[in-house]
């Protein structure tokens, strides 16, 4: 029999609870990822007032200033440094919150899955289509068509920081789950539609260091006798060497990041479960890794990219209303909360289940609001669409940050004025009259037959062997 908590929670409509284990890790990580917001808006908006000041020559050159060794395709600038080389460690992570996902956490069940997988699918299509039809007329800008479709998760929980919603666990974890499936849509996106020049050699070559990194990975222990912190020192170089080669095939290297995540295994195999097992070499490298990324890679990327020379309160209308900026605009602001509320609700009318009691659909607009925040992924992908030092990109730019600002704008207003239902809703799901540790809303039990079954949930790590016996490695 499971443990408590790591059964699924009464049947509580379209978006509910999860598990109790489920909900302490998406606690966990937006708390951290609260902090690496905060930075990430800093560093952006110190970006756009150098870049914007009498000393924005400087801002530029340092931007610019190239170094690296050429024979290897590696002699970039600063810029290109932060996008190609830093942004793989914020998509390492999000590869192995994928795996994690799909793996061991509450989306192993594809009922469980089905709704923020849907709606992330819905808040990627209609910002695109949004954009298209802003610039179906303009062959020069349409290939910018995917930069409204990404979601920042760090951007959007600073928000929630800053404006203390006690958002209730169940729109957190659909806000988060949103988020990362939404990361691998648009990693998918970057790797099919903004990969040019392609290299086969290279790309070859890169599968052996790739094949070496999952085996040593997988079996870590066994090949070395190794504790997980130790095996980091082995794994790191041969990362290198896949990034390197993924970035001289011409794919942009952020996609070895998501592959480098998608190897490293989330289970323990069978040959070194057990309670005494420690945990695991994803939650070692998650736990290591992402202060790194929020603190420092993801703001530093922020910084050189955000910079944009926008020429006053003229230059600024004039950004906004270039076709480019308004379907961008549009698209993140307009187009997300509709793919996402809308494509939920159809889902509402197709499997007659409504949404949970406690919420309403105001909550869910909210938060698709702050998906509408699409910051981090949509300047890259800008950087990809645009000529970086062209006036389309500037442009693009300034309608990622005026999108961003309204959507989290409008975000604030409708979570704020729910903030006194959210704490009520926070308070019910405190109680625990019976003393086990486990909140009794995640423990009472409907009627069997109406139950939404999920699979038992690991630890709050999700990597330890579970108390059924031990488990195959992933």
């Amino acid at each position: 029999m499971a443990e408590p908590g790591t059964e699924p929670n009464p049947k509580s409509g379209v978006i509910g609870r999860g598990t109790y284990s489920e909900s302490l890790r998406i606690g966990a990580i937006l708390r951290k990822e609260t902090v690496g917001g905060i930075l990430l808006v800093i560093t952006a908006a110190a970006a756009i007032i150098w870049a914007n000041s009498p000393a924005s020559d400087s801002y530029f050159a340092l931007r610019d200033f190239t170094f690296g060794y050429e024979p290897w395709h590696l002699e970039l600038s600063l810029g290109a440094w932060a996008a190609d080389g830093l942004l793989a460690v914020f998509f390492f992570l999000v590869g192995l919150e994928l795996k994690r996902e799909f793996i061991a956490g509450d989306l192993r069940n594809p009922r469980t899955a089905v709704v923020p997988v849907a709606a992330a699918v819905g808040g990627v299509a209609v910002p695109a289509l949004v954009y298209v039809g802003i610039n179906i007329f303009s062959p020069d800008t349409l290939r910018g068509w995917a930069i409204p479709t990404a979601t920042d998760i760090a951007f959007a929980v600073a928000v929630l920081a800053i404006v203390g919603s006690h958002l209730p666990s169940a729109l957190r974890i659909f806000l988060l789950t949103l988020a990362v499936v939404d990361d691998l849509i648009a990693i998918t996106i970057i790797a099919v539609f903004y990969s040019d020049d392609i290299q086969v050699t290279p790309l070859l070559l890169a599968l052996i260091p790739l094949a070496l990194y999952t085996l040593l990975a997988q079996k870590y222990r066994e090949f070395f006798h190794l504790k997980p912190a130790a095996a980091w020192f082995i794994l790191l170089p041969i990362g290198f060497v896949v990034w390197a080669l993924v970035h001289a095939g011409g794919v942009h290297a952020t996609v070895a990041g998501v592959l480098l995540g998608f190897a490293v295994p989330v289970l323990h195999r069978k040959a070194t479960a057990g309670p005494d097992a420690g945990p695991g070499l994803a939650e070692l490298f998650e736990h290591r890794i992402r202060p790194l990324s929020a603190g420092f890679a993801v703001p530093v990327f922020a910084f050189f990219s955000a910079g944009v020379t926008v020429g006053g309160w003229s230059g600024f209308v004039s950004a906004v209303t270039d076709p480019v900026a308004l379907g961008i605009i549009l698209g993140l602001v307009v187009g997300k909360p509709i793919g996402i509320v809308g494509t939920t609700w159809l889902l509402t009318k197709l499997t007659k289940v409504n949404l949970d009691p406690a919420l309403r659909w105001v909550d869910l607009i909210g938060v698709a609001l702050l998906a509408g925040i699409g910051f981090t992924v949509s300047l890259l992908i800008a950087d990809l669409s645009f000529t970086p030092d062209g006036s389309t990109n500037d442009h693009a730019k300034v309608g990622i940050l005026t999108a961003s600002i309204l959507a989290a704008l409008i975000a604030s207003v409708i979570l704020r004025a729910r903030n006194k239902q959210y704490r009520m809703i926070e308070a019910d799901e405190g109680v625990d009259a019976d003393g086990d540790g486990i909140p009794d809303v995640y423990q009472e039990r409907s009627n069997p037959a109406d139950e939404t079954v999920t699979a038992p949930e690991p630890d709050d790590a999700g990597t330890r062997a579970d108390n059924e016996g031990p488990r195959s490695g992933s």
